[in-house]
């Protein structure tokens, strides 16, 4: 059996959990320079849709009193890992699927001696008393069961437990194929042609037919749909490149701007490099303008250079990082948006200097410990507290955020008062 937990309205509900004078108001979470709505409370599904550009809602969002955020992604990553670090208390096979999911294999716990739907109130009850964030459980005998039941929860206090094929079978004759974990729309188009419109449709098709006339991807989605298990818990692996990047709050026209913003997603991706234990020999970076300007110049480029040995040492990404910045820029061009990209891994465990060369390994071994200093010191005293100069101070070009709330987690300068 597996269960998925999944906050509800995760964003949204990080925002109440600080502001209790905002539990029965309707709140919104704007993107990346507060763009377009992408996370509603419940009350707020009522008023708004998801992707409606913030200047399009505006009015309607202050006339119904509806409560305005901009993305706080540190508060929302910090209160995640509470999250799961609680999941991961309660059942210690867990997959982190996204910033607000995860799976939990609980097939070994023998359902002679617990009850799932005891047990599926349990997580949901735990993690609201733990941290404060309400939270569905789906729980079935497959992972594709799982997202369906966990789907159907939204509708049933939380808690949806599919324990036996009667119930299995009312859920799938209720369910339309397009909201099937897995299936999008173009598969829908293709399944529709078929004759399969709802999942049970797709559960009793005949096997050997589908997988030919579709992929082996969608054989499977149909055989977990009947309790057969095909997908187990994902163990956790290196990501295989890692990309920093962010638009621009405002239109850039200065060299050294670009160069700060590709110096601090370079810092980044340095962090997240070493995180995961791993070295890196190639760096990309990209810069552009906006694309839906037609009446400004355009323009779109991007450019890569490789150490000679793999690395993790930012201080030798942000060399090439700013070189290819000098070889990329042109005047003339308004920049809206600007990245890096990192690839070509290799692991601390299968890469071996060269042993008879003395000096390179003890740059290395300096190079090692000045990145660990690094690391320790931004994250016992905040994210940045240490920062390479290239980075700049004002940052003007930084993404616009004009309704941000605290860190209130993260940053001890941002604590809640009690008065």
């Amino acid at each position: 059996m597996y269960a998925l937990v999944d906050c509800n309205s995760f964003y949204a509900s990080c925002e109440k959990l600080f502001r209790p004078d905002l539990r029965n108001i309707p709140v919104v979470v704007l993107s990346n320079n507060d763009g377009c709505v992408i996370a509603r409370c419940a009350l707020a599904k009522k008023i708004v849709k998801i992707g409606v550009p913030y200047y399009q809602c505006k009015d309607l969002l202050e006339q119904t009193g509806c409560v305005v955020f901009s993305s706080n992604y540190t508060l929302y990553q910090d209160i995640s890992n509470r999250v799961m670090a609680t999941l991961e208390s309660l059942a210690p096979d867990c997959e982190i699927y996204s910033i607000d999911e995860a799976w939990l294999d609980i097939t070994h716990y023998p359902t002679a001696l617990i009850n799932l739907f005891n047990y599926a109130n349990l997580l949901k009850q735990t993690v609201y008393q733990h941290v404060g964030v309400p939270v569905g459980v789906g729980i079935a005998p497959t992972k594709t069961l799982a997202k369906l039941a966990n789907h159907h929860a939204k509708q049933n206090n939380g808690i949806c437990v599919i324990d036996n094929d009667d119930y299995r079978v009312e859920l799938l004759s209720q369910t339309d194929i397009s909201d099937i974990w897995g299936i999008g729309r173009q598969l829908t188009k293709r399944l529709n042609i078929l004759g399969i419109k709802t999942a049970l449709d797709l559960a009793n098709y005949p096997i050997k037919p589908l997988a030919k006339q579709t992929s082996v991807l969608t054989e499977r989605t149909a055989l977990e749909l009947n309790g057969i298990r095909c997908y187990g818990l994902d163990s956790y692996e290196p990501k295989k490149e890692i990309v920093c990047s962010r638009s621009f709050g405002q239109r850039i026209t200065d060299k050294q701007q670009i160069i700060e913003a590709v110096t601090l997603y370079t810092t980044r991706g340095c962090e997240k490099l070493r995180s995961q234990q791993s070295l890196a020999k190639r760096i990309t970076v990209f810069i552009r303008t906006g694309q839906f300007n037609s009446n400004k110049k355009q323009r779109s480029v991007s450019q890569s250079m490789v150490l000679v040995h793999p690395n993790d040492d930012t201080r030798e990404f942000i060399k090439l990082a700013i070189n290819l910045v000098d070889y990329l820029w042109l005047d003339g061009y308004r920049y809206a948006k600007a990245g890096i990209m990192l690839t070509d891994f290799y692991s601390y465990d299968n890469y071996q200097t060269d042993l008879f060369d003395k000096r390179e390994t003890l740059d290395t071994q300096k190079s090692q410990r000045l990145m660990q200093t690094l690391d320790l010191i931004n994250k016992q005293f905040g994210s940045h507290t240490l920062k390479f100069a290239s980075e700049g101070c004002k940052k003007e070009w930084q993404m616009s955020r004009d309704r941000l709330s605290p860190c209130y987690t993260t940053d001890i300068h941002q604590l809640p008062k009690v008065h």
